[in-house]
This record gives C-alpha cells, sequence and structure tokens, in this order.
C-alpha cells in the first residue's frame, strides 16, 4: 500500500507542468504574465492586476525588490481559480 501511494505521488510530481514552478522576476516574465490576463475577469485576474500596478509603480521608482515581490504575489493571484 505504501508503495502504491509513493508511486502515486511520484507520477503526480512528474507529470506537473513546468509552468506551475515560479519564473523569474524580469521583464519579460512580466509581460508574459499581463499577457495572460485577457478574456473573462475574475477575482484571480483582478487581484493580479492590482499587483502588476504596483509593481510597475515600484519599478518606475527604482525599487525592483518591492517590484518583485508584487510580482509574486501577481502570479499567485493568477494561479487562484
Amino acid at each position: 500500500m505504501k508503495t502504491l501511494l509513493l508511486a502515486t505521488a511520484f507520477v503526480a510530481l512528474a507529470l506537473t507542468p513546468a509552468s506551475a514552478a515560479k519564473m523569474a522576476c524580469t521583464s519579460a516574465n512580466m509581460a508574459k504574465l499581463v499577457a495572460g490576463m485577457g478574456g473573462e475577469d475574475t477575482p484571480g485576474k483582478i487581484a493580479a492586476r492590482k499587483s502588476m500596478a504596483s509593481a510597475n509603480s515600484d519599478m518606475s521608482k527604482g525599487n525592483m525588490r518591492g517590484a518583485c515581490k508584487h510580482y509574486l504575489n501577481a502570479e499567485k493571484a493568477m494561479a487562484m481559480k
């Protein structure tokens, strides 16, 4: 039984998409996230847009640490269903 559970967990981890991993905080990745915000408005997309607006504001002030924090929050919000 333990072997079956272990094998199932291994298969589940092996089949998870690479996009589920956090992306690096770069302008190209931020642009990809913004491009993926099209379509129907969901609570996750609304929260992601607010986080990206804060990230853009921080980037314009030269605060990359704050911008990356908001970008990661936007990624988490987009992952919400």
